[in-house]
């Protein structure tokens, strides 16, 4: 086993306990705790794949003006099948409405300007630094492009798990196969980190769908 792996199922460990104790203790500000934690297994993530090797950081972060375009239609696309299932949710489930409410909670515990501040510039990039570029990048490397992309999705929607809120695991899983397939088909994280940036403050703060 690699360092690399290593590394992975330690940092992995980490933010289970960081994820609980946001959803689940909640002793501290919600968006004040996620942004810290974002930046330390963002900076953490980076280090190690700096360490395992530069030319891994060089094609993590290759440029293209399309990936902009790429970004934004895809953060389009993924808030349409977001309004849409939490329509059929309604539907379908009785305690969606509650959980979804309960997801936008956190919504009235800050200055929404900051909150979008937050997601926009560190939250949502950094959440495609640490889960693709060294999560999903790493399984990926040991066990071939197409597990390592449904195990990272597997994981990213897991550590959800914690809130004890079905709508937020979905949420979590569907997102995760989505940035990580958009991850896998182009290699970089500038799609991803376009797309997530732009959905965060979309769906939270834009045009809330709750």
């Amino acid at each position: 086993m690699n360092n690399r792996i290593i590394s992975l199922i330690i940092l992995i460990f980490f933010a289970c306990i960081f994820w609980i104790e946001m959803f689940v203790l909640k002793h501290h500000n919600f968006w004040y705790e996620m942004t810290i934690v974002a930046i330390l297994l963002t900076t953490v993530s980076a280090y190690i794949n700096h360490r395992a090797g530069p030319e891994i950081n060089y094609r993590l972060y290759d440029f293209k003006m399309s990936y902009i375009v790429i970004g934004i239609v895809s953060a389009a696309i993924l808030y349409g099948v977001f309004f849409a299932g939490n329509f059929f949710s309604n539907l379908l489930f009785n305690f969606a409405k509650t959980q979804v409410s309960g997801i936008y909670g956190n919504k009235t515990i800050l200055n929404p300007y900051i909150i979008a501040l937050l997601l926009f510039f560190i939250i949502g990039p950094a959440e495609e630094i640490f889960w693709r570029g060294f999560v999903q990048d790493t399984l990926s490397q040991k066990f071939g492009e197409n597990w390592g992309w449904i195990a990272a999705s597997l994981v990213y929607g897991g550590v959800h798990i914690f809130a004890l809120n079905f709508m937020l695991f979905m949420a979590a899983l569907i997102c995760g196969l989505f940035w990580g397939y958009i991850f896998k088909r182009y290699k970089s994280l500038w799609p991803g980190i376009i797309s997530h940036a732009l959905w965060d403050l979309t769906i939270f703060i834009l045009i809330p769908i709750n």
